[in-house]
């Protein structure tokens, strides 16, 4: 999910292609905003992962039930990643980007005040708009704030919003869930939506669009192969991530016997492995990105595998959720880097076969976990997460070298 106006709209503030910004106060001022906007997004996404024992208690609901509450805003960002570049059209992109902050305030409220669970997945659906529209056009906005040139640079910062809220969401929910209740825990999260959208108004310039993408662009790059096998990679580690993760506080609860505190330090342990994957994922990437690859893969499936063994003990527990950590930091920058560099002519068109690939993956993921925690207990997930990891490593060890 991508705008694709990118490259063919010149930014706002005089820069053209490959020209880079000075990075005056008001450049910095704009892209933090983007920052705090992924921070927001993300940290509302993540938190389910610290409040879903007590969320489905309070509403009445199992735990693999709940945990369809990351599926609902996975399945609408799906469809969303493939429709944004028709529907937003010619909008001006600042006003696109408020507009989605403002819906995830307001889904966010809706959550935290949600009575059943069909209101709740109300809101987590109208979150999951807002989170494939942001990422949508993040890379487009960014470009056009600081030129091509320094494109990297800015999206840096961007992301640095997603690595503190891996941190912060799950361990902080939990402990704030623990306190106060999971509905503030949740409201807290549309405290930090008006925040974003605060700083998206004063330091965002107009960014008017110029072009418009259509699915056609999109879909003929299905066909070929390197495409292919870099969807299905996504398909593959992320729905074995987002089976076992979303059910590692169960698993910690039943297996290990932990304590919400304790939980929340494993969880703490996994956000901040998760910024180190983060870096490491990318030198890795520079140098050999199927090798990247499977070390990603290999990482996550010996982690769910000696959990299923070892998972009893608490240090061990511990120290393996980390290393899932690691993984999973790896993952956003090792995955999309494979992707592309299958249509380097393309780049636009291949960000939205990425985020519809982890969409889906992230709904399929969510949905199967679910029933298998439900019928086979805490483990079965992360049987699911070895088994797909594994064959994440297999898929990149038999592809050609590029």
């Amino acid at each position: 999910m991508t705008d694709t106006t990118s490259q063919a709209d010149a930014p706002t503030s005089g820069l053209e292609t490959g020209e880079t910004a000075s990075w005056t106060a008001k450049t910095w001022f704009a892209v933090l905003s983007m920052a705090a906007t992924s921070f927001a997004l993300v940290s509302a996404e993540f938190l389910p992962a610290g409040l879903l024992t007590p969320m489905a208690r309070d509403l009445g609901i199992t735990e693999g039930t709940a945990g369809q509450v990351v599926t609902a805003t996975a399945s609408v960002g799906a469809v969303t990643a493939l429709l944004s570049n028709v529907l937003i059209g010619r909008l001006n992109r600042k006003g696109v980007l408020i507009g989605l902050s403002v819906l995830a305030i307001g889904s966010n409220v809706l959550a935290s005040l949600a009575t059943d669970f069909w209101l709740l997945l109300l809101g987590r659906a109208g979150l999951g708009i807002a989170l494939s529209g942001f990422w949508a056009l993040s890379v487009a906005v960014v470009a056009r704030l600081v030129g091509s040139a320094a494109t990297g640079r800015g999206m840096a910062i961007v992301t640095l919003g997603v690595s503190l809220a891996t941190i912060a969401a799950p361990s902080l929910g939990a402990l704030i869930s623990d306190w106060l209740g999971w509905r503030i825990a949740m409201a807290m999260t549309a405290g930090l939506a008006a925040l974003a959208l605060v700083l998206q108004i004063f330091s965002l310039p107009t960014l008017p669009a110029s072009t418009s993408n259509s699915l056609a662009d999109v879909f003929r790059l299905t066909r070929r192969r390197s495409i292919q096998m870099g969807m299905l990679a996504i398909l593959l580690l992320m729905t074995g991530h987002f089976a076992g993760s979303v059910y590692v506080r169960p698993f910690l609860e039943q297996v290990t016997l932990l304590e919400t505190r304790s939980i929340a330090v494993a969880l703490l342990g996994f956000g901040i492995a998760s910024v180190i994957g983060n870096i490491s994922g990318g030198r890795m990437a520079d140098t050999s990105i199927l090798m990247a690859l499977a070390v990603t893969a290999g990482l996550m499936a010996f982690a769910a595998v000696a959990l299923l063994f070892w998972g009893v003990n608490f240090a061990i527990a511990i120290a393996l959720v980390t290393l899932w950590g690691l993984a999973f930091g790896m993952a956003p920058v090792v995955l999309p880097t494979n992707l592309s560099r299958g249509a380097p002519d393309a780049l636009e068109a291949v960000g939205s076969l990425m985020v519809v690939s982890f969409q889906v993956a992230i709904s399929i993921g969510a949905v199967v976990g679910g029933y298998v925690v439900d019928h086979f207990g805490a483990a079965g997930p992360m049987t699911i997460t070895a088994v797909l990891a594994t064959a994440t490593v297999a898929l990149a060890l038999l592809q050609p070298r590029p």
